[in-house]
């Protein structure tokens, strides 16, 4: 069976690497240098995470993200 998850993607300002986060699977982070590595090494998490981690409830579906802009 197949299933699309949304990878949220941000870069390591330290590392300049970029790092994934599964969003309806939480704690299913990855990273790599460059996008097809993200792919695959997030791809990787997510196969493993479902093998060792019995949801109790159904995985949430994402709806979507948003920038806010605030005065700080």
């Amino acid at each position: 069976m197949k299933r699309s998850f949304t990878i949220l993607v941000e870069r390591d300002p330290e590392s300049n690497w970029l790092v994934g986060e599964v969003a309806e699977l939480p704690g299913c982070y990855s990273q790599a240098p460059d996008l097809p590595g993200l792919e695959a090494n997030i791809a990787e998490a997510i196969r493993a995470y479902l093998k060792t981690e019995e949801p109790e409830e159904p995985l949430s579906d994402f709806v979507g993200t948003w920038r806010v802009e605030v005065t700080v």
